[in-house]
């Protein structure tokens, strides 16, 4: 029986960055924060950019984590321009990976329906209206979800209360300004001397913290009475603007346009290339995209280090390593200047071409040992394959590069929790008219693809149909397989394994005349496997994926291979060899989780709990059926409505409720439903008295955060279960 220690409210959760430097003030200001959200469900934090409403309510949010048992989540909403992808970036935000067809709204609901957790919306001045609707749909449908929002503007709707962040009082300007010019020169002290000076910029600078950081970042070169000096020519320079603009509006731009004075030219070249970027960006991007005669590629690093040491750009750190960001007031202003200089169609187009072959890259590299940093890699650079993609279709005859773009990201689409996005941006590259018959069709089998892995059968035929049509026609045998390959798909999860079986026999035929070898060719050898199985021809099954564990491991392989693991962890049930299954099986687990893969996850635990049956535990097998129970909505119709993919499930069901009897099987069955997929995963890994122990380690460079891996119904069926006795 479970006990109160795997409660999912013990479970902290939650996505907040860690701080970098020292949150300095504002004690008042962040009490009657907390005051507002004892009794307020939606609070806005509001102000001047840079006035510090991410970093002040980021910092409020951490302290309230233990006020919510499912945790504190950020969505940085800055980079989203499409309202359609709203609900996208705040599913992503959440972790939520969901793969049936139903609408991303409907997933967040579903997901924060009896949750009880702050969600923080960083960001989001346009996408207002979407957002502001969005929001209420939310709070409406999630009694225990409260919202954090940081903008320009309120969000405007019932239940709103409005913190407006006033800039720094006196006294804490003074402490950020010498907190911040003491990090970046550690010789700098408040003295008698310096004081009244320090007093008097931060008084001239409004208390706005980015202006303070701004001109700490330049105490390694000038004097504080320096920096006064060169404020008051800036102030006299820049601040003629329009003449209804608010004073810490003029302020604000003051301090940056006297910062982007007091850069040398390079360094303001760079500056305005670098808005070009959406989100982070690696010193790679960084060094193509904005190198040129003007800026020689070998001096990029120092000229970025002088705009990191003058705040103008701040350095990340994640799972793909080394990043960096500007701050959106920042990026804007650098803007501003590259279309003054004529050059944004070229610097976008620049931007466009780098992540057109990274995508390329990303996909061949898909099939070796760097999966996860893969994954790794395109989760931080999605900001800016969304925007390349835009820019393709804003520009007249290049439709065709992202049509090639979105089919390209296959791996990402299906392999890494994003068909809801992946269909979108498929079905939008598809209308626009393209010339280019290779781009367009690797598109429509890609959308077929994704079609099929939501359970939307319909759209599934049409996409690959036509792209099966045109392929023959235009001669592009690769096309012609890979949409017969995912016809096979569509065929496997209907139930109908004799047209799987003969489908899945033709594509790899094909694969082999064109000397294709990929993820996708190794998957459709494992999913004629499990139609071979579904047949009843269990050993050649497990011979056939015996081959792919062997090639797999030759190259690296790791999203194949779980899928083999998991056919072969069957295998050896039906032979009664539970140690061998279980071990198997155990290995499929832990890879498919550390992807966050969740239909791996749960059929895993579907013949988990099978195996644990036999090994004398109903209870056990019983709790992990409601935990496979809890994590099937978010994969689709449970167990794909299937008579095939039943067959573990019933046979585990009838013989763990023959032995618990109905009521205790179904109370167990209900404390499983209550594990989050980390906790059911740690339970059926390490067993019920060792829940301390976290998950095994993910594959060798994984993401901090799991990788978003994840194959879908079509991928992996479950086999038929021969031997009932």
């Amino acid at each position: 029986m479970l006990t109160s220690q795997y409660s999912p409210c013990l479970m902290r959760h939650g996505n907040l960055p860690a701080e970098l430097n020292q949150f300095v003030g504002r004690e008042s200001e962040l009490a009657e924060l907390v005051c507002l959200l004892n009794d307020a469900r939606l609070v806005t934090v509001v102000g001047v950019g840079g006035v510090g409403k991410t970093r002040f309510a980021s910092h409020g949010a951490a302290k309230l984590q233990e006020r919510y048992c499912d945790g504190v989540w950020l969505a940085e909403l800055s980079t989203v321009r499409d309202p359609d992808l709203l609900e996208h970036a705040l599913a992503e935000a959440l972790g939520l990976t969901d793969h049936t067809s139903r609408s991303p709204r409907d997933a967040l609901l579903a997901h924060l329906e009896e949750r009880r957790l702050l969600l923080v919306l960083d960001g989001f001045e346009q996408l207002v209206d979407a957002c502001a609707e969005l929001v209420r749909e939310l709070l409406r449908g999630a009694p225990h979800l409260q919202v954090l929002a940081v903008g320009r503007r309120p969000l405007r709707i019932d239940g709103e209360s409005t913190f407006p962040l006033a800039p720094m009082v006196d006294t804490d300007a003074v402490r950020l300004f010498a907190d911040r010019a003491a990090a970046g020169q550690p010789s700098f002290r408040l003295t008698g001397g310096n004081l009244p000076h320090v007093r008097e910029l931060c008084r001239r600078l409004d208390g706005i913290p980015l202006a303070l950081e701004l001109a700490a970042g330049r105490t390694g070169a000038l004097s504080v009475e320096q920096l006064l000096q060169r404020l008051d020519d800036r102030f006299r320079l820049l601040t003629g603007g329009s003449r209804g603009a608010l004073p810490r509006h003029q302020t604000l731009r003051t301090a940056i346009g006297w910062s982007h004075e007091l850069c040398t030219s390079e360094q303001r070249l760079l500056w305005a290339r670098l808005s070009v970027f959406s989100g982070q960006f690696d010193l790679e991007a960084v060094e193509y995209i904005c190198g040129g005669p003007d800026l020689p590629a070998e001096q990029i690093l120092d000229v970025l280090g002088e705009l990191l040491a003058q705040s103008l750009v701040v350095p990340e750190d994640g799972p793909a390593g080394r990043r960096y960001r500007m701050l959106d007031t920042v990026r804007e202003y650098g803007g501003e200047w590259l279309a003054a200089t004529g050059d944004t169609d070229r610097l976008r187009r620049r931007h466009r071409d780098w992540y057109l072959g990274l995508a390329t890259w990303c996909e061949l590299d898909w099939f070796s040992p760097r999966q996860s940093e893969v994954a790794a890699r395109i989760d931080s650079e999605l900001p800016n394959l969304r925007t390349a993609m835009e820019c393709s279709l804003e520009f007249p005859g290049d439709e065709h590069l992202a049509q090639y773009l979105a089919g390209t990201l296959w791996f990402y689409w299906a392999g890494c929790g994003r068909l809801s996005e992946g269909r979108h941006w498929l079905v939008q590259v598809l209308e626009a008219e393209s010339s280019r018959d290779t781009s367009r069709l690797k598109a429509l089998w890609v959308l077929g693809y994704v079609a099929v892995l939501q359970g939307d059968a319909v759209a599934a035929v049409a996409a690959l149909q036509e792209c099966l049509e045109e392929a023959e026609q235009a001669g592009d045998a690769t096309a012609a397989a890979y949409a017969l390959h995912r016809t096979g798909c569509l065929a496997l999860v209907t139930d109908d394994m004799e047209r799987a079986e003969q489908l899945m026999r033709q594509a790899i035929a094909r694969y082999g005349e064109i000397g294709e070898l990929n993820s996708n060719v190794l998957m459709a050898q494992v999913e004629l496997a499990m139609a071979v199985a579904f047949r009843g021809d269990v050993p050649q099954a497990a011979a056939i994926c015996e081959e792919v564990v062997a090639v797999c491991e030759d190259h690296g392989e790791r999203w194949t291979l779980a899928y083999a693991l998991y056919v072969l962890g069957y295998a050896h049930w039906t032979r009664g060899e539970m140690g061998r299954s279980r071990e198997l099986l155990t290995e499929c687990l832990v890879i498919n989780h550390a992807f966050n893969d969740l239909l791996g996850t749960v059929l895993a635990l579907e013949v988990l709990a099978l195996v644990t049956l036999e090994e004398g535990d109903a209870t056990e097998a019983a709790l992990l059926q409601g935990a496979a129970e809890r994590i099937w909505p978010s994969v689709g119709l449970p167990l794909f409505g299937s008579a095939y993919y039943s067959g573990p499930h019933v046979l585990c069901e009838e013989r763990a409720r023959e032995e618990l009897g109905d009521g205790s099987y179904e109370r167990i069955r209900r404390e499983g439903a209550l594990l989050e997929a980390d906790d059911a995963v740690a339970r059926a890994v390490h067993g019920p008295l060792r829940r301390e122990n976290p998950p095994a380690p993910a594959p060798q460079g994984a993401r901090g955060r799991r990788v978003d891996v994840v194959l879908k119904a079509s991928e992996s069926p479950e086999l038929r279960p021969d031997q009932r006795a």
